[in-house]
């Protein structure tokens, strides 16, 4: 913990620098210079602060957890409605964050830098890599949510503040590249310092690559459906390196005992005793309906009330509810301190390939799915401590092949719990499980395919912003990306 602390203060301290004038401090050589301070961040600090500042892409509150209907909104009807999607979400902070970060590790390795220092830090190639695939990452959550973006022009600072805006398309081919590049960069050097997601492990850097590569193929299975198309080549390619168990799971660590480092949840039920969020009855009538009448992730999911009861709050209800002791809120192993994010999951592995199968990508047909799906719920339940190896056979949860790619959506759906924007993702392309918008909906289109560009780059960005209306159709809540045609 204190090693992480120290990380994050020399980021702060560095990136402080960056965005400061230096002309002047010249002028008075080294007597305003704090001989305790570094002039620059070293690359393992720059890599912390680009993890630690990237969780939101994968779990939080707010509109992330409503977006796939996993939670509902108590006594604040906002992000439920839609109504503040209208004037478009910043993304400025990745760009000014984590990206440009993550752009000089890349920058400090390729020029030898004294703040990269391999024989600390990791070797340059390993560095480089970890570096690609964390921009990869984090630029695929992006298109994801925004559609086309600044990508080929973006973090050249000065020398071009008004970038045009990629095609998703593009983008996509790009990370594909990125990801494949940087895995086999990973050399037997040191491994990378700094790195509070997988330790330094090299190997599971390639599988964390790897696993990206295979969910980010299935995500364009509506552009490329056929069997030996490019989707189901990518697929096919990346899926012998991807997760093969749940002890090779990806999560992100939260840190009990430390304030800066607690789960976000934590820190919105128990530090700021918000109260804005109750599980949905939307995913506890999913979960519910079955042979067996419930769950065994539903109490591990959500709250259990006295009398032992789960209660779901109503979707895009209309009305402002107090939510303490009438419905349920996330479950108490899930709001912990230090309860831990999961990024991929052997689980969603098993999900993508059984369908896969079932498209015909790979072989087996049905029993194939079957086995993968199988499997996939099997290491759902182990994943959230409730195994319980007779579920995947109750009626309404075996393998059906007449509704398989249903069952393998709701499935994933219900196990991407808490990654709302995945969720949304995975709801976007296939359409399961069946959503629908509240009462409470603003968007007469219903449940928004993205999110708007910020007004910013209306004002700041103008000649671009027009033309990627253009590229990509209007700037609102129902044109849809490229992958969602």
């Amino acid at each position: 913990m204190n090693k992480l602390k120290k990380y994050i203060a020399l980021s702060l301290v560095g990136i402080g620098m960056l965005t400061a004038g230096c002309e002047k401090i010249e002028d008075f050589g080294d007597t305003n210079v704090d001989p305790t301070k570094v002039a620059v961040p070293s690359t393992r600090s720059l890599l912390t602060n680009a993890m630690q500042s990237s969780t939101e892409l994968y779990i939080g509150g707010g509109q992330s957890a409503t977006m796939a209907q996993y939670f509902s909104e108590g006594p604040y009807l906002t992000f439920s409605g839609y109504n503040n999607a209208t004037g478009g979400q910043a993304y400025s902070g990745f760009y000014s964050g984590a990206l440009i970060q993550l752009k000089k590790i890349i920058d400090y390795n390729e020029a030898g830098s004294v703040e990269a220092d391999p024989g600390a830090n990791g070797s340059k190639n390993n560095q480089i890599a970890v570096a690609r695939i964390m921009k990869a990452f984090i630029f695929w959550k992006i298109t994801d949510r925004w559609g086309d973006i600044p990508y080929s022009e973006a973090l050249q600072g000065g020398d071009n503040i008004t970038p045009k805006f990629d095609k998703q398309e593009d983008i996509y081919a790009d990370i594909f590249k990125e990801l494949k590049e940087a895995a086999a960069q990973i050399d037997a050097g040191l491994g990378v310092q700094g790195d509070i997601i997988l330790g330094g492990d090299m190997n599971a850097w390639k599988k964390f690559a790897a696993t990206q590569r295979m969910i980010m193929a299935l995500r364009m299975s509506k552009v490329y459906p056929a069997p030996g198309g490019l989707a189901a080549t990518e697929f096919n390619a990346a899926m012998a390196d991807a997760l093969a168990s749940n002890d090779d799971n990806i999560n992100y660590s939260f840190i009990a005992g430390d304030p800066n480092n607690f789960n976000p949840w934590y820190d919105n039920y128990t530090i700021a005793n918000r109260n804005d969020y109750a599980i949905s009855s939307t995913i506890v009538n999913y979960m519910r309906a079955n042979g067996t009448g419930t769950d065994p992730r539903l109490p591990v999911y959500a709250e259990i009330l006295p009398g032992n009861q789960i209660k779901g709050l109503t979707y895009g209800n209309a009305l402002q509810t107090n939510i303490p002791n009438a419905y349920s809120r996330l479950g108490d192993e899930l709001r912990e301190q230090g309860t831990p994010a999961k990024i991929f999951s052997f689980a969603q592995v098993q999900f993508a390939k059984a369908e896969a199968a079932k498209l015909g990508w790979i072989p087996g047909g049905d029993a194939a799915a079957k086995t993968f799906y199988d499997s996939g719920i099997d290491a759902s339940l182990e994943q959230y401590g409730v195994p319980d190896p007779t579920f995947k056979n109750a009626t309404g949860i075996a393998y059906n092949p007449a509704t398989a790619i249903q069952q393998i959506a709701t499935q994933r759906w219900t196990h991407l719990f808490l990654d709302g924007w995945e969720g949304w993702a995975e709801w976007r392309r296939t359409g399961f499980p069946a959503l629908a918008p509240g009462e409470n909906s603003a968007n007469p289109g219903g449940i928004p395919r993205r999110l708007m560009y910020p007004a910013s780059d209306k004002t700041v960005n103008t000649e671009n912003y027009e033309a990627v209306l253009t590229q990509q159709g209007p700037d609102n809540l129902d044109t849809r990306m490229w992958w969602d045609k």
